[in-house]
């Protein structure tokens, strides 16, 4: 070995150890400092996305910003409701806060629904619009009563249903229902009908309620699909409903319950029996209801 070989041997690992060293120390310090800035950033984004809340309502608030002679903001809307400072209770005026407006233009913002799944981010003046037609966003319950106000997403809805409003469930993707009324002339206070099926892994509701088209009594039953429209339309479904040799039958895509019950019967989207053929399918007197109704779902 040539003189001085295994010193220079050790001064080379020690540099490599050094330089190893060093290298971490600078990258562990890289990474402290990209996650204060971001930290800093995040902290930044909700001191701004706080001062964009309106004191009074708590929402987000947009063009035209009012601020009071104090500096103190509000929205539109609150403003409309009382035109006093909620903080310094001094009169507003038409005093915009337009630095405020020109922050929120700079600004993108993850959408509400970020924790049912929505990862995307969006410009101040985009996301409420974004919001309205979120498919992450709750739905509302498909039971046909103006008292529920519940929303949720499609699991908790099903238990809803079904705890909450004692409605059917059934598996399989044919039906077969008959819908029986002691009072089949009554119709301003007819009850909705639901049945809610299992079906290719999804759940259908089936509706069935008596209504006036136009001047005269009907019933109508439908289908409405719980999910987005662009899934209800992977599937068709057929109504059939008749006696003695005679049928009406509908063929359709089901709705989804982001309308409403009302709005799909009031677009009469679905199988509609008018109560003189009904009571004549029902093969009775006249005083009573008996309708057959079937059906099946499938894939297209």
């Amino acid at each position: 070995m040539a003189p001085g070989g295994g010193a220079f041997k050790e001064a080379v690992e020690s540099h490599s150890k050094q330089s190893s060293y060093k290298m971490s120390v600078m990258r562990a310090e890289s990474g402290t400092v990209k996650t204060s800035m971001l930290l800093a950033e995040k902290h930044s984004i909700h001191g701004v996305h706080e001062l964009l809340q309106c004191p009074t309502c708590a929402d987000l608030m947009y063009p035209p910003i009012h601020q009071c002679p104090n500096g103190h903001t509000l929205c539109e809307n609150c403003k409309r409701v009382n035109n006093c400072c909620p903080t310094c209770l001094l009169e507003l005026g038409n005093i915009r806060c337009l630095a405020l407006e020109k922050v929120a233009e700079s600004l993108e913002l993850p959408c509400r629904y970020q924790s049912r799944g929505c990862h995307d981010l969006f410009p101040y003046y985009d996301k409420a619009k974004h919001e309205k037609h979120c498919p992450f966003r709750p739905y509302s319950c498909p039971y046909a009563s103006s008292e529920c106000c519940v929303t949720g997403d499609i699991p908790f809805l099903v238990a809803h249903l079904k705890e909450e409003h004692s409605v059917d469930m059934h598996d399989g993707c044919t039906f077969n229902h008959r819908y029986v009324k002691s009072n089949p002339h009554e119709v301003e206070n007819a009850t909705w009908m639901l049945t809610v099926f299992n079906c290719f892994g999804r759940q259908f509701c089936l509706h069935f309620e008596a209504f006036l088209l136009g001047t005269a009594p009907a019933y109508m039953a439908f289908v409405r699909f719980m999910g987005e429209d662009s899934d209800a339309r992977k599937f068709n479904y057929t109504l059939e409903v008749g006696a003695f040799g005679r049928k009406l039958a509908w063929q359709g895509v089901p709705r989804s319950i982001r309308d409403s019950h009302r709005k799909v019967r009031d677009s009469q989207d679905g199988l509609i029996i008018p109560r003189n053929l009904a009571l004549y399918f029902s093969a009775g007197s006249g005083k009573e209801l008996k309708l057959r109704v079937t059906g099946r779902i499938w894939k297209v």
